[in-house]
């Protein structure tokens, strides 16, 4: 059965975020991103070098959750939490991806510190379907 590219695409940025940030398999991460790579971040460096010296700066608790999933042609959104680096508070990101020719080549992101079933105006957890804190 063939995959569809947005199935790929999807399957792709999952595989990617995983050896990164999970894994710190920096070497085997590399054949994911661009060496082009464009980070429109207020919280990375530029560049594939900057993602990844930003990862190699986080302690060994660093953690990224995927959750929902969507993409639409080269562009895959992934909401996401980012646990265990060292800030009273998860983050919870959208990330929005450009990809080319099997590699990210382009990332925006929107951040959002992870409130508490008190702190959350809706009553409802901003990431999965239960509160952690």
């Amino acid at each position: 059965m063939n995959q569809t590219i947005q199935e790929k695409n999807k399957a792709l940025v999952l595989d990617a975020f995983e050896t990164l940030f999970n894994k710190r398999d920096y070497q085997a991460a590399e054949r994911y991103w661009s060496p082009n790579y464009i980070q429109h971040s207020a919280h990375i460096a530029p560049g594939r070098e900057g993602l990844f010296d930003l990862i190699k700066s986080m302690p060994s608790e660093f953690k990224y959750e995927p959750g929902m999933i969507v993409a639409e042609k080269d562009l895959v959104i992934v909401h996401g939490r980012f646990s265990g680096f060292g800030q009273p508070v998860n983050w919870i990101a959208a990330d929005v991806l450009r990809i080319n020719d099997g590699l990210l080549v382009e990332h925006w992101d929107v951040i959002q510190d992870e409130k508490t079933r008190a702190q959350s105006k809706s009553g409802l957890p901003m990431f999965g379907d239960r509160f952690i804190a």
